[in-house]
């Protein structure tokens, strides 16, 4: 296991700024996932962190050691990439036999015919199969060891590509979206099974996404990365509950938070943040009332039903659409209803102008 510290990385491609001076604490055997948009930043800072990459500024250190200058090779980091990276002319055993093949065997060792005829060829690679083996069986693989890539399914690739990361046995595991490519159903599966090999082998992991169902269900915890920065980082709940910015908040939580400016709310003063600037809340913190008596009016405009839970649109007059999640037993509604939507206050967030969220003692400054 190893903890890693990020101290002000900074990284540009000509004159646009990937970077911007991003620091990170990584705990020893945690779960850490980046999050952001595409563009953000974070898989160049995880090929950084890989030494895939050479930042422009700033350092990084592996359990209080500086690697800046180590290899990928001299690391002790694996990583799994976004495509699987597996060797189509390889079998599955020769895949994740690789990176012991290429640390343990000399270069004379590796030769295709004299290389098997050298003794000690022999017992390396029967070491490497025993270490193979047991890879493979962890991640029920083994039945697959003499296919080719191309016979295999998405979701038992990325089982090879784990197993290659895994037969390592690296302080760091690094992840740049690896489940992407596969269908919604083997997302699930594999999201599961991703966070009890974090279980068993309590090694760091290092996650990137731009799912948040993948980062709010299998980190320890999420740094929220935005234009080069990152925003925030905390436990999944956390920023949900308390993001630290409005840009947070709004990556955050599906459907998304609701963010109504406050003159657009002729009860808002029962609330006591007449003077604040924005709000946000939740579609579970809203609740519909009969029309005329809420803090907020509007008419339905689309209802989606998934069944355990109904989500209401709702476009409020002059103010634009938020969304309220509904019981599926609630009387049904239409679109074209009129409706009321009342407000829990102890879940209101309430942003400022620049977008920074205000606490209860910086409201009543206000």
């Amino acid at each position: 296991m190893a903890s890693v510290n990020i101290r002000q990385i900074g990284k540009a491609y000509g004159e646009t700024a990937v970077l911007k001076g991003v620091s990170l604490d990584i705990r020893d055997g945690e779960f850490l996932t980046l999050i952001g948009p595409s563009g953000c930043g974070k898989s160049t800072l995880l090929r950084i962190l890989a030494g895939l990459e050479a930042q422009d500024s700033g350092s990084i250190e592996l359990d209080g050691e500086n690697i800046d200058a180590r290899r990928p090779s001299g690391r002790d980091v694996a990583m799994v990439f976004q495509s699987y990276a597996l060797y189509p002319h390889f079998t599955v055993f020769d895949n994740i036999a690789l990176p012991l093949r290429m640390q343990r065997l000399s270069r004379i060792q590796r030769l295709p015919v004299l290389g098997y005829l050298l003794p000690a060829r022999k017992s390396i690679e029967r070491a490497i199969a025993g270490e193979v083996n047991q890879v493979a069986k962890m991640l029920n693989i083994d039945p697959l060891l003499q296919r080719k890539p191309g016979q295999l399914s998405g979701g038992q690739r990325q089982r090879v590509a784990l197993g290659r990361a895994m037969v390592r046995h690296p302080k760091i595991f690094l992840m740049d979206e690896p489940l992407s490519n596969l269908d919604a159903k083997l997302r699930v599966q594999m999201r599961a099974e991703i966070v009890a090999l974090h279980r068993r082998l309590g090694v760091t992991f290092v996650y990137v996404t731009h799912d948040q169902a993948e980062a709010m269900t299998m980190s320890d915890r999420v740094a929220v990365m935005v234009g080069g920065d990152v925003l925030q980082i905390a436990p999944p709940e956390e920023l949900y509950r308390n993001p630290a910015e409005i840009r947070v908040a709004e990556l955050i939580g599906s459907p998304k938070i609701n963010i109504l400016a406050v003159d657009a709310m002729p009860g808002a003063a029962r609330y006591g943040f007449a003077c604040a600037h924005r709000i946000g809340f939740r579609p579970e913190s809203a609740s519909i009332v009969t029309s005329g008596t809420g803090v907020l009016e509007g008419v339905v405009s689309n209802v989606e039903n998934f069944g355990a839970d109904i989500f209401i649109h709702v476009d409020i007059n002059g103010a634009g659409r938020i969304i309220v999640r509904r019981d599926p037993h609630s009387p049904r509604l239409s679109p074209g209803n009129a409706v009321g939507i009342m407000l829990d206050p102890r879940q209101i967030l309430v942003f400022d102008t620049d977008g920074k969220r205000l606490t209860e003692k910086e409201r009543i400054a206000v």
